[in-house]
């Protein structure tokens, strides 16, 4: 009970360390994961959306997405769960061959939020391979003279799980001349030994048949085995030496062609005959070495199957073995080392990317997110990207080979509608290779200018008596933005024409901006209209602009003069009060005549001016009617006296006895005296000198000399 307990305890512990150690991992933005290997399609890998937080609606929208860092997509992102599954049957070996912990590493692209989650699964082994040998049936040569104790190598099976699952232990039965060593290699791998227990007798068995068996140490246990055929010779005193043991080659990528030789093995005999024959096999080679090279057993020369390439693999290691006739042999380590070669441009793969922007985004706004790799190492390796100049854009780092394109500033619709922004990546080679990617971004426009007219003020010339509905003239508006921003409306400003509302004397046409009179204009009682036409774009909110109009009502020649004073009466006779007129205001006017108050006030001076003369020339004339009633009253002359012209038939100066009344009007004006006749009072007259009684005879008009 106790044990169970304490069981529970650890196991608790344990899953408390995992959660901790998960939670840490996605708060730094990265994730890990394990699972056995060779799982089928669509298995459960670990709960993304639970482990980083993300919204179902995130991800039910498309806005996540899942990117590995090789070829092959391993692994893919349920868009209802949010969980890790995978995409396809996932071989430890095929991907980790010599690795002893096998990792696979993939992108979460967070879309909404430009954001980089790593994600780290451990394949994990399971027992799926037993161990295997290259050749299944082996020959070994060995001298009868060959004291006991001693060794001869044997192949080595080959296991490429990992761990516990891999190659544990040898086994050899068939006979007890022979018993099985095992030695440590360098790398801690195992290699079987042939021991000569006891001495052959080639006279009593020519040859003796042996097994050996390789077992792994998975649950439960693989095997594999190989026949092995001892054959005994007769006495080789000399074994095949290798000069050097140890062979190294540097070969470029892409620059050897297939069939070349890369290296050439030699190892010496100086036995004769059989014995000094020796030939060439390879002892330890990969699976994948296997496909790239070949050894000539006759030459030892090593050619080259496939062309090299640095990214798929950059060093390979070969033990080549020299036997001769009598059995005995040599080995040599051959390392072929591939040398990297600027031969893969620089890939450019982009994670997310808007394909909008308002015009009003902020300053720093992540517009894509780029992945920038090159599969060539060192200097090769490295990648500079750029951007074109003159584009509001700017690249910034911001996880390992992960770059966003960010604004540098606020962006302008009206300036540029439009942006093809190609961003270039060079690696460091010599000389660079380069490969370039084109974002297209299109700026969506924001309500930001107002209608602007074409001209600061409008005016028109209307003629009266103009038909209603007449068009006066048209404004228009521009506004610069797109869309229904851009769709402009007309309508008027409020005010008051004579005390009624402007919109009773014109209207303007919201769509086209014509503005047309809604009745009859009429000179003498409407000069002029002054109003404001605003424009209203269709933004949320809208945005307007007025503008000033002046329409001036043309005078047409429509009112004929008329005959003020005198008004129709009987003739009068001498002493009888008549009219007579004077027009002092025409009915109508042509453009710039005087305004009515300038108008009175001449009139009222020319009215006084002409009184003024009339009244200085009466004047004169009484003055001149007494002086000659004066002269008239004086005795006449010793000389001689007038005679035949009697006093009353005086002659005025011009011939005419009006001269002899005074004339007086009484003369009242108005502001409104203009618009209408100006009456004067009927004259009165009267006779400037008394009336003499006519004489009982006419006197002389000359005086005569007195009768002597």
């Amino acid at each position: 009970m106790c044990a169970a307990g304490r069981w529970r305890s650890r196991r608790a512990q344990t899953l408390l360390c995992c959660v901790l150690l998960s939670a840490w991992e996605a708060a730094w933005g990265q994730l890990r994961y394990s699972m056995p290997e060779e799982m089928p399609k669509g298995s459960f890998v670990g709960d993304v959306a639970k482990d980083l937080g993300l919204q179902m609606t995130t991800l039910s929208d498309g806005g996540v997405h899942l990117v590995s860092e090789g070829r092959t997509q391993y692994f893919s992102l349920h868009g209802k769960t949010g969980h890790l599954v995978t995409a396809e049957r996932i071989d430890r070996e095929q991907l980790c061959e010599s690795q002893q912990q096998c990792v696979l590493r993939c992108e979460l692209i967070v879309g909404g939020e430009m954001k980089v989650y790593g994600v780290e699964v451990e394949i994990r082994d399971i027992n799926d391979n037993a161990p295997s040998f290259k050749d299944v049936e082996l020959e070994e040569r060995i001298s009868e003279t060959t004291p006991a104790g001693s060794r001869f190598p044997l192949v080595e099976a080959h296991d490429p799980d990992s761990g516990s699952n891999s190659l544990q232990s040898y086994e050899l039965s068939g006979d007890d001349h022979f018993s099985l060593a095992v030695q440590a290699g360098p790398g801690g791998d195992r290699r079987p030994e042939l021991v000569l227990a006891k001495a052959l007798d080639r006279e009593e068995a020519a040859f003796h048949e042996l097994v050996l068996k390789a077992r792994d140490g998975g649950e439960p246990a693989r095997t594999g085995t190989a026949r092995i055929r001892v054959v005994v010779l007769d006495a080789n005193d000399n074994a095949p030496v290798f000069s050097p043991a140890e062979y190294t080659v540097r070969v470029p990528e892409d620059d050897v062609p297939v069939g070349s030789t890369l290296v050439t093995v030699t190892a010496t005999d100086p036995d004769e005959a059989l014995y000094g024959d020796v030939k060439y096999s390879l002892k330890k080679i990969t699976e994948k070495a296997s496909k790239l090279f070949e050894l000539d057993s006759e030459t030892g020369a090593i050619k080259l199957m496939r062309s090299l390439d640095f990214e798929e693999g950059n060093s390979y290691e070969v033990e080549v073995q020299a036997r001769d006739g009598g059995g005995l042999f040599d080995t040599a380590k051959i390392e072929i080392t591939v040398t990297d070669v600027n031969d893969n441009m620089p890939e450019i793969s982009v994670r997310s990317a808007l394909s909008e922007i308002s015009e009003d985004a902020s300053q720093g706004t992540v517009v894509a997110l780029l992945h920038v790799q090159d599969r060539d190492s060192g200097a090769n390796g490295l990648v500079r990207c750029s951007l074109d100049s003159g584009v509001p854009f700017r690249l910034e780092n911001s996880r390992g080979n992960y770059y966003s394109l960010v604004t540098t500033r606020q962006l302008d619709r009206e300036e540029v509608s439009e942006y093809n922004v190609t961003v270039r990546a060079a690696d460091g080679g010599s000389p660079p290779l380069w490969s370039s990617e084109v974002l297209a971004l299109r700026v969506l426009d924001v309500n930001d200018n107002t209608p602007v007219f074409s001209e600061a003020s409008y005016s028109a010339r209307l003629p009266e008596n103009n038909a209603a509905g007449a068009l006066v003239l048209t404004v228009r508006a521009m506004d610069a933005d797109w869309g229904q921003n851009a769709r402009v409306r007309y309508r008027l400003g409020d005010g008051l024409v004579r005390g009624v509302p402007l919109s009773s004397y014109v209207s303007v046409q919201a769509e086209t901006g014509a503005l047309y009179a809604l009745r009859s204009f009429d000179y003498e009682e409407v000069r002029e209209v002054g109003l404001w036409v605003l424009a209203e774009d269709g933004g949320s909110p809208a945005l307007s602009s007025n503008v000033s109009v002046r329409i001036v009502i043309v005078d047409e020649n429509d009112n004929a003069p008329q005959v003020l004073y005198p008004p129709p009466a009987p003739v009068s006779g001498v002493g009888v009060r008549g009219w007579s007129g004077l027009e002092l205001a025409p009915r109508s006017a042509e453009p710039g005549s005087l305004p009515s108050g300038s108008l009175t006030r001449w009139l009222v001076l020319a009215v006084a001016a002409v009184s003024c003369l009339f009244l200085a020339f009466l004047l004169a004339l009484l003055v001149l009617r007494l002086r000659q009633w004066r002269r008239s009253q004086l005795p006449p002359p010793a000389g001689g006296v007038l005679r035949g012209v009697p006093a009353t038939h005086f002659v005025g100066i011009d011939g005419v006895r009006a001269f002899l009344r005074s004339y007086s009007h009484d003369v009242s004006l108005t502001a409104d005296s203009r618009k209408s006749q100006l009456r004067l009072s009927p004259a009165s007259c009267c006779d400037t000198l008394p009336a003499c009684p006519p004489p009982d005879e006419p006197a002389p008009l000359l005086g005569e000399d007195p009768v002597s």
